[in-house]
């Protein structure tokens, strides 16, 4: 894994899509932290969190594009799945290169924290919070895009999927509102009910706004790390199907 990962973060830096991402997460950061906190004068830091997770379905595909799509077109992925290296080993190393980038980006917000705080008074319990939100989100979101990825050798296609598939989940809140306030027959009720129930239970807005608030909520914690788990583990299964083809 670790080969693979120091691999794919030379890639990263060799290539434009470190610096592009980058210049586009801080440029994006920094308006939205200039509009929703500076220009009001104000130390409270949500309004640009809210922001930012917005930010993350935008951006996380730049970085999972071309994760499997480029060695399948460069067709480098038969000696990549036949190297003496396990599977898993391939996808996690693909996935934390990922991920580090996508944390250094978001990282910037600490810069912001601490301008805020020689103006005024920074709860940074609520900063810490909104860091390990935002952490949380991007590795379940990073997860998504390396599986799409691993389905197809055109990176455009990828990218475009995975914002698709992304910005469902932010907002399945909404849907969950579009189904429980649907017109249907009294005897669809309960249906209705039930599915816009767990629609609700597995929107990724409502878990990262309790994170928002300063709420540490464990059971969201685990929504998000087993998320990620389990798309990593359906790309590691897309990979053994190639491989014994």
């Amino acid at each position: 894994m670790g080969a693979i990962f120091r691999r794919e973060m030379g890639a990263f830096f060799s290539s434009p899509i470190a610096y592009v991402y980058l210049t586009v997460f801080y440029v994006f950061s920094g308006v939205c932290f200039y509009l929703f906190t500076l220009s009001y004068g104000i130390s409270d830091m949500s309004s640009f969190f809210s922001m930012l997770f917005w930010a993350g379905f935008l951006l996380i595909p730049v970085l999972t594009m071309r994760s499997f799509s480029e060695e399948k077109m460069q067709k480098t992925d038969q000696g990549l799945l036949t190297a003496p290296i396990s599977l898993g080993g391939i996808v996690l190393g693909k996935y934390f290169a990922a991920l580090v980038m996508y944390t250094i980006g978001i990282a910037i917000i600490f810069v912001y924290a601490l301008i805020l705080s020689a103006f005024g008074t920074v709860t940074w319990g609520i900063v810490v919070s909104n860091f390990i939100a935002l952490f949380l989100l991007g590795a379940a979101f990073i997860s998504v895009g390396v599986f799409i990825s691993s389905l197809t050798e055109n990176q455009f296609i990828a990218y475009i999927i995975s914002l698709l598939l992304l910005f469902v989940m932010c907002v399945m809140q909404e849907l969950a509102g579009l189904v429980e306030n649907a017109s249907v027959p009294e005897i669809f009720e309960p249906i209705v009910g039930a599915v816009a129930t767990g629609m609700n239970a597995i929107s990724f807005y409502n878990k990262f706004y309790d994170f928002t608030c300063g709420l540490f909520d464990l059971s969201s914690v685990l929504f998000y790390v087993s998320f990620a788990a389990v798309f990593n583990f359906l790309t590691v299964r897309v990979l053994e199907t190639r491989r014994w083809k």
